[in-house]
């Protein structure tokens, strides 16, 4: 990848993901996570929606799905695919320019996040850390505010995210 890729190091309960930021592939999505996250804004945030065997979601100041920053993120696609550990934003609706804060952690290739493919804005990978991914897609999950079985029932939180070098050391 690219040298001047940035690392990101998301702390949680369950242990430390650390991600490669692809500035290469999709610079707007890149620079917009680490800007947020050298502000702190994903810290103390939590994964407000899991769905077994396809992602975990986190990024949403309010924690319920709807909150957003005062910006959107034009579409980057490529033609990167969807798969375990795929570092992927979400977005609003259909529309594909709608992208914010809220992102998502692919935990599987599949089916489902194959649907995925050029639909969403890949702007990393998960480089270290695989499982603590797959032991937060395995919380146990209650419903959330729209009858979905995606909401952890107990709080998964970002205690810390922040910029680190590829082996999660903050810099």
């Amino acid at each position: 990848r690219d040298s001047s890729n940035t690392f990101v190091t998301i702390q949680t309960d369950y242990g430390n993901m650390t991600l490669e930021l692809y500035r290469d592939v999709a610079p707007q999505h890149a620079d917009s996570f680490a800007a947020r996250t050298k502000e702190g804004f994903y810290t103390g945030l939590i994964f407000h929606r899991i769905v077994p065997n396809f992602m975990i979601q986190s990024g949403d100041p309010t924690g319920t799905g709807g909150g957003k920053a005062l910006y959107h993120l034009n579409s980057e696609f490529s033609k990167l695919l969807h798969q375990e550990g795929t570092l992927s934003m979400a977005r609003f609706g259909n529309n594909p320019n709608s992208a914010s804060t809220q992102f998502f952690i692919c935990l599987a290739r599949n089916s489902a996040t194959a649907s995925l493919d050029g639909e969403y804005s890949i702007f990393g990978q998960l480089i270290k850390g695989y499982d603590v991914l797959h032991s937060i897609g395995k919380v146990e999950l209650g419903f959330n505010s729209r009858g979905n079985k995606t909401k952890p029932v107990s709080d998964v939180y970002i205690r810390e995210a922040f910029v680190s070098d590829s082996e999660g050391n903050k810099i």
